[in-house]
C-alpha cells in the first residue's frame, strides 16, 4: 500500500514535470496558429502515456539501478584494488554507450556526411571506448580526492583547440556525438557508481568528489571523435554512401513498424530491442557480481523489479512521445518558417527547450541526488530551472545560427572559452555539478525535438545544408545550462559574503 501511495506521489510528480511542454505546444497551436492539430486525441493520450512511462522509470531507478550502483561501489572500495575498480568502470563505460541508438544514429550520420571517409562502426568504437576509458579514469580521480575543475579547464581548452582545426563537417556531429553518449539509463548509473564511490571514501565528499563523471563522459568523445574526423578528412577518400541527411530526426511515421502486418508484433519488436539496448550493461553488473565480487545482490527481486520498470517505462515514454509530442513540434517548426515569423521562431526555440528539460527524467533524477548530497546546500527544483534556462538560451543562440548561416566553430569556440573562464571563479563545490548538468539535459526528451527541429530549420531555409547546418543544436544545449549553473553558484557565493561583510 505504501508502495502504491509512493508511485501515486510519483505519478503526479511527472505530471506536474510534463505541463511546461503542454502549455508550450498548447500557445503556439491554438494562439499563434490559431489551428486545432490533427489526431489531436491520440496526443492526449501520447502525453498520458509519457506521464506513466516517466512515473515508472524513476520507480525503477530507486528500486534497481541506485541501488546496485552504490552496492557495487561500496564493494569494490572495501577491497581496495584501483585495477579492479578501473576495470569495471571502463566496461560499464563502454557497454552503456556501445549500444545507444542515439549513437547509432549519430555514426550512421556521420559516414553519409563525410561521404564514407567515416566509418560508422568504427566511430561507435572510438566513443564507446573513450566513455570507457574515461570513467576509468574518472574513478582514479574520485579517489585521489582531484577537484574537477583542473580537468575541464584543461579538458575544454584542448577541445576548443581542436575545433579550430576539425573540418567543418564534422563539428556539429562531434559535438552532438558527445551529447548522446548520456543517455536515460546511463547518467543515473553512472552517478550512482560516483556517488557511492565518494560516499565509500573517507575525506571525499558526494557533491565535490562523486559528480563529475558524466561530465567527463561527454567531453572526450568530443575530442576523440575530431581528431578522428581530421585524420579522415586528411588522408581518407570519399566511397559510395548514400544518404539524405535526415536519419537522425525522430521517427514520427508511427509508433512502431508493422511485423507480419501486426502493429502490437511491431510493438513487442520495438521492446525487445530496448531490451537488447539494456543488456550489455545488465551483462556487466552480473559479471562483476558474481565472478569477480562473488557475491549475491541483495534484494535480488527488487533489482530485477527496478531494471523491468525502467525499460517498460522507458519503452512507454518513447512511444508517448512519438504519438503525443514530435508531430506536432515539426509541424510547427514548419510552419513558423513558412510563416517567415522569424521571432516566433525564435520564442518556439527558447520554450521549446526550456520545457522539455523541465521533462528530461534524467535530470529529474539527478536533480534529487544532488540535492541529497548538497544536505541542504542546494534545491533540486532550482538546479532544474538554471539548466532548462540554460538550454532554452543555448538552443536560441543555435537556431540563430542556423538562419544566419554562421560557421558552428566561432561559436562552440565562443561558448566553451566562456565555460572555461567561469569553470576558473566558481566555487569547487558547484563545478562537478555543473558539467554532470549540461550532459543530462541531451537525453530522451530533449535530443530527438531539438534534432528535429535543426533538420526542420537548415530543410526549410535557403541556402542552409542539412549535413552541416542541421546539427550542432545539441552542443548548444550542453554548453549554456554549464554557464547558467556556475553563474548562480558564483552570484550566490558573493552574495553571501557581501552579507557577512555587513554584519
Amino acid at each position: 500500500m505504501n508502495q502504491l501511495r509512493e508511485f501515486y506521489g510519483i505519478l503526479k510528480h511527472a505530471f506536474r514535470n510534463l505541463l511546461p511542454i503542454i502549455a508550450v505546444v498548447g500557445f503556439f497551436q491554438f494562439v499563434i496558429m490559431q489551428e486545432t492539430p490533427d489526431g489531436l486525441w491520440s496526443m492526449v493520450f501520447g502525453l498520458a502515456v509519457v506521464v506513466l512511462g516517466v512515473a515508472l522509470f524513476l520507480q525503477g531507478l530507486e528500486l534497481g539501478i541506485f541501488p546496485i550502483g552504490k552496492n557495487l561501489s561500496n564493494e569494490f572500495a572495501k577491497k581496495g584494488s584501483l585495477i579492479l575498480l578501473m576495470t569495471f568502470g571502463f566496461c560499464l563505460g563502454f557497454a552503456t554507450v556501445i549500444a545507444e541508438p542515439a549513437l547509432i544514429a549519430v555514426a550512421d550520420q556521420a559516414e553519409v556526411i563525410s561521404e564514407g571517409r567515416v566509418s560508422a562502426f568504427t566511430l561507435r568504437l572510438l566513443v564507446a571506448a573513450s566513455v570507457g576509458a574515461v570513467v576509468a579514469f574518472g574513478i582514479v580521480r574520485i579517489i585521489l580526492g582531484h577537484s574537477l575543475h583542473w580537468y575541464m579547464i584543461c579538458g575544454y581548452i584542448l577541445v576548443v583547440a581542436v575545433t579550430f582545426f576539425a573540418p567543418e563537417e564534422i563539428v556539429g556531429l562531434a559535438y552532438d556525438s558527445g551529447g548522446v553518449t548520456t543517455n536515460i539509463v546511463t547518467v543515473p548509473l553512472i552517478a550512482a557508481l560516483g556517488i557511492g564511490l565518494a560516499v565509500s571514501i573517507r575525506g571525499r565528499n558526494a557533491l565535490t568528489h562523486g559528480f563529475g563523471l558524466v561530465a567527463l563522459a561527454v567531453m572526450v568523445p568530443m575530442i576523440s571523435v575530431q581528431l578522428y574526423g581530421i585524420v579522415v578528412y586528411t588522408f581518407g577518400e570519399a566511397g559510395g554512401v548514400e544518404g539524405n541527411g535526415l536519419e537522425l530526426a525522430a521517427d514520427t511515421d508511427g509508433v512502431a513498424a508493422p511485423v507480419g502486418g501486426s502493429i502490437l508484433l511491431g510493438m513487442l519488436m520495438d521492446l525487445l530491442v530496448m531490451i537488447r539496448d539494456v543488456l550489455p550493461i545488465i551483462a556487466v553488473v552480473l559479471v562483476f557480481q558474481y565472478l569477480v565480487i562473488r557475491k549475491h545482490i541483495a534484494h535480488l527481486h527488487k533489482v530485477v523489479a527496478g531494471f523491468a520498470l525502467v525499460i517498460i517505462g522507458l519503452y512507454a515514454f518513447v512511444v508517448g512521445l512519438k504519438l503525443g509530442l514530435f508531430p506536432i513540434g515539426e509541424s510547427m517548426a514548419e510552419q513558423l518558417i513558412a510563416r517567415e515569423q522569424i521571432l516566433f521562431v525564435y520564442l518556439f526555440a527558447f520554450c521549446i527547450g526550456f520545457a522539455t528539460t523541465m521533462a528530461e527524467p534524467a535530470l529529474i533524477a539527478i536533480g534529487e541526488k544532488a540535492e541529497e548530497a548538497a544536505k541542504g546546500q542546494l534545491n533540486g527544483n532550482a538546479i532544474r530551472i538554471l539548466v532548462a534556462l540554460g538550454v532554452a538560451i543555448g538552443i536560441t543562440v543555435g537556431v540563430h545560427r542556423i538562419i544566419s548561416g554562421d560557421s558552428i566553430h566561432y561559436y562552440i569556440m565562443g561558448g566553451y572559452a566562456i565555460v572555461v573562464l567561469l569553470t576558473w571563479l566558481s566555487p569547487r563545490y558547484i563545478v562537478a555539478l555543473a558539467f554532470d548538468l549540461g550532459g543530462v539535459t541531451t537525453s530522451e526528451v530533449t535530443v530527438p525535438l531539438v534534432t528535429a527541429l535543426g533538420i526542420g530549420l537548415a530543410t526549410h531555409i535557403e541556402g542552409r545544408s542539412v549535413l552541416i547546418d542541421g546539427f550542432g543544436l545539441i552542443a548548444f544545449a550542453s554548453i549554456f545550462p554549464i554557464i547558467t549553473v556556475m553563474l548562480y553558484a558564483i552570484t550566490a557565493e558573493r552574495l553571501g559574503k557581501a552579507r557577512g561583510d555587513e554584519t
